[in-house]
């Protein structure tokens, strides 16, 4: 059995809601067919360019390894609400940019469509194609990355320790890439599948302390297999730019209101996790092997199947390890105001789907990925 620490109490340790920020990457399509479109770069440009003649936005826009992706890097905020404001206004800035090459972004975290992606023409990119060849190729998946502010790098690794057990739960609820490339590939979250192809990918083991986490990194980068610290695409990790734990393991979500509290829920598990290393409590000891396992029953079914309770290490329904999770960062969620629209928003979740269900229902009836497509920007931009 894996011990599920219990939360401290507010008197035992309070402070101000943390600041987190939200990085979207979203899929590019052709304006009129749907396709995937190679219009990145020329859409990045063109936001640049409008730019000029526009209010200044504190939001950043762009490219990603693909031309078929674009990204949308929002502030660091304070607030739910303000947070879901924020995530629709970045879409609906990428979807101006994309609208002025011809294109639409759309939440979709895999191409539904055939076809083959097309490589930004950058020297990192040319060089991680040449050295990882069909994974680079095939690599056009869209996640949502959640970066929450920490006091230290001691903070951090500490916070990495105590929410990996967690992340399976945050991949399923997650669930929006059941496509790939024109195939019905019966996973809820295809994209994870795809992207723990890197070989730095995936879960790690307990460090315990920033020197393990940095020798950890070291090992990896004298290996000479990733690139640079940019190549370290672990579930979850210190951000090499900013004083954040960078929560990376969900795909992008269909509905932003969806997107926003997955972030929230994120947060509420780094301050629940900062509050537990302070008291003492020690992390849990699941090994990276477990947790893969775990991620990938997340991955496959979702909120649809069982899941790996981090309780007890063995399959259980999924609305009960969604309420373990948030029996854990209940008491921050109501203290921070944001418990009842989070946990309204995931009990719907598990009473509709997540966005692997919307676009399953929306293939069934014509068997036509072009109507998922045609949903999801609906979705996308509701």
């Amino acid at each position: 059995m894996i011990p599920v620490l219990p939360h401290p109490t507010r008197e035992e340790t309070t402070g101000p809601a943390r600041t987190f920020g939200v990085e979207e990457e979203l899929l590019l399509v052709d304006a009129e067919t749907l396709e995937p479109a190679a219009a990145g770069a020329d859409a990045v440009r063109a936001h640049a360019a409008g730019s000029h003649d526009a209010p200044a936005s504190v939001h950043q826009v762009t490219t990603e390894l693909q031309q078929e992706q674009i990204e949308v890097a929002g502030p660091p905020l304070t607030g739910l609400a303000e947070q879901v404001a924020a995530i629709r206004e970045g879409r609906a800035l990428a979807d101006a940019a994309a609208r002025a090459v011809g294109a639409r972004a759309v939440a979709l975290a895999a191409p539904v469509t055939a076809g083959a992606p097309h490589l930004v023409p950058a020297p990192r990119f040319r060089w991680l194609r040449e050295r990882f060849g069909l994974v680079a190729d095939e690599q056009l998946t869209c996640g949502l990355h959640v970066h929450v502010g920490v006091g230290s790098r001691e903070e951090g690794v500490a916070v990495l320790d105590r929410i990996r057990v967690w992340l399976p739960v945050l991949l399923a609820l997650s669930g929006n890439s059941p496509f790939w490339f024109g195939r019905e590939t019966g996973f809820s979250s295809f994209r994870y599948q795809a992207w723990v192809r890197w070989p730095t990918a995936g879960p790690n083991e307990v460090f315990g302390s920033v020197e393990e986490y940095d020798r950890h990194r070291e090992d990896l980068l004298r290996s000479g297999v990733p690139l640079d610290l940019g190549m370290l695409y672990f579930d979850a990790r210190l951000s090499a730019r900013y004083p954040t734990v960078e929560v990376r393991i969900t795909d992008v979500c269909l509905d932003a209101e969806h997107a926003g509290v997955l972030a929230a829920l994120s947060r509420a598990l780094v301050e629940t996790a900062a509050r537990q290393w302070r008291t003492g409590l020690p992390a849990p000891s699941a090994s990276a092997a477990q947790l893969r396992a775990w991620s990938w029953q997340a991955s496959r079914y979702g909120v649809e199947g069982p899941l790996i309770s981090p309780a007890t290490a063995a399959p259980a329904p999924a609305q009960d390890v969604v309420a373990e999770l948030l029996a854990v960062v209940h008491p921050v969620l109501a203290e921070w105001g944001e418990a009842e629209q989070v946990e309204s928003v995931l009990t719907g979740v598990l009473r509709d789907g997540s966005g692997t269900r919307r676009q399953r229902t929306s293939f069934a009836p014509r068997q036509d990925p072009l109507d998922v497509v045609r949903t999801a920007l609906e979705e996308t931009h509701r």
